[in-house]
């Protein structure tokens, strides 16, 4: 275990946010996006067996060996908190963890907009954090809800698979429970959570049906529900919202999610001039006209209300990126490969500006 945690405490050191470890290869650090072989002896089956024994914890010992993968939070004192999968390939172990630093960042040091600030204090509704594998989604999460903790007395219940960022108990009371060890499974745990009496309810993921009916039922009575989504977009993120319904029933959830949608923040993070990561955020509020559209199926006018609708607060991955390049903090070829239209966002750049969103509309 000695070198394992000397692995693990020299990848934190290094600035890197991911570690794989693969039976006879390199072990591999992932800093500011770039995967790194290391100087370090290649792992053996015998002490991926010792590993795998000791991190992997004992309520999880079963499913592992029935499904040969399992998500586990590990943490090593003195070093930090990893959020760590288990899995084989080839009939050998591997491990995945990324490192989750313990100290819950802010709104400006993550250069969040002011308008998420609002968002987190909403006193009832659905928000999603959506975005692809890796783009900051639980951070951005954990910022809400610490900004809420330190602001707010509430009483906040977390559903998470596993934990990532530790809370303390600030303004508001909050309780972590973790999918496997502290409740059976997240459809378990939505089946009670209304009896809790919660006041903000945290789903790490969105991944079916079932918990999107759930939080449906408690905005629907007054409750806050934050929880993220894996979609590339804010408009994209109704219809996958949708997908996890069958047909017949979309017509039904669509009216509803219209009335218990308060707000889509999805991101990307974009390299910076100074070597470091920023996210380019695009924000769908439930206003009004975005309302309307949902009501009457005309989803895909919801990327137009979005260009559009900058005196509400919302904001497209175009505009997000324009800005950070006139910041000075992005250069355009970054913006470009990380645009939604790079076109479009080429004739800003120029100074052509079309109208277009607000045509689409009309």
């Amino acid at each position: 275990m000695e070198l394992f945690h000397r692995i693990l405490k020299t990848a934190v050191e290094g600035g890197a946010s991911d570690v794989h470890l693969k039976i006879g290869t390199p072990v591999v650090y992932r800093i500011n996006r770039e995967l790194i072989a290391v100087d370090a002896p290649f792992p053996t089956p015998e002490w991926m067996d010792q590993i795998v024994g000791a991190v992997a914890p004992a309520h999880l010992r079963k499913r592992l060996e029935e499904e040969r993968e399992a998500d586990f939070s590990y943490f090593v004192p003195g070093i930090g908190r990893f959020r760590t999968n288990l899995y084989q390939q080839r009939g050998q172990w591997c491990l995945a963890m990324r490192y989750v630093k313990t100290h819950v960042p802010g709104f400006e040091e993550l250069g969040l907009l002011e308008q998420i600030k609002t968002v987190a204090e909403s006193p009832r509704g659905i928000v999603l954090v959506a975005g692809t594998t890796g783009c900051g989604k639980s951070t951005t999460l954990a910022a809400m809800i610490e900004h809420i903790n330190s602001n707010f007395k509430k009483h906040i219940i977390a559903l998470e698979d596993p934990i990532e960022y530790v809370f303390e108990d600030n303004q508001s009371v909050i309780e972590q429970r973790e999918i496997g060890l502290d409740t059976l499974s997240y459809h378990h745990a939505l089946i009670h959570v209304l009896r809790q009496d919660p006041d903000v309810i945290m789903i790490g993921e969105m991944r079916d049906d079932i918990s999107f009916t759930a939080a449906m039922s408690a905005a629907d009575t007054g409750h806050l529900v934050l929880s993220t989504l894996h979609t590339t977009n804010a408009a994209q993120s109704v219809n996958r919202i949708l997908d996890f319904f069958k047909a017949e029933e979309r017509e039904q959830i669509r009216r509803q999610l219209a009335g218990t949608l308060r707000a889509v923040i999805c991101q990307r993070m974009v390299g910076t001039v100074d070597g470091k990561l920023t996210p380019a955020l695009e924000i769908l509020l439930n206003t009004p006209l975005v309302r309307k559209l949902m009501e009457e199926n005309r989803l895909d006018k919801l990327s137009a209300a979005i260009e559009t609708g900058g005196d509400d607060g919302m904001i497209s991955f175009n505009q997000s990126l324009f800005n950070l390049v006139k910041s000075g903090r992005v250069t355009e070829k970054e913006a470009l490969s990380k645009a939604s239209n790079p076109q479009a966002l080429e004739m800003n750049f120029k100074g052509i500006f079309l109208d277009e969103g607000r045509r689409i509309i009309s």
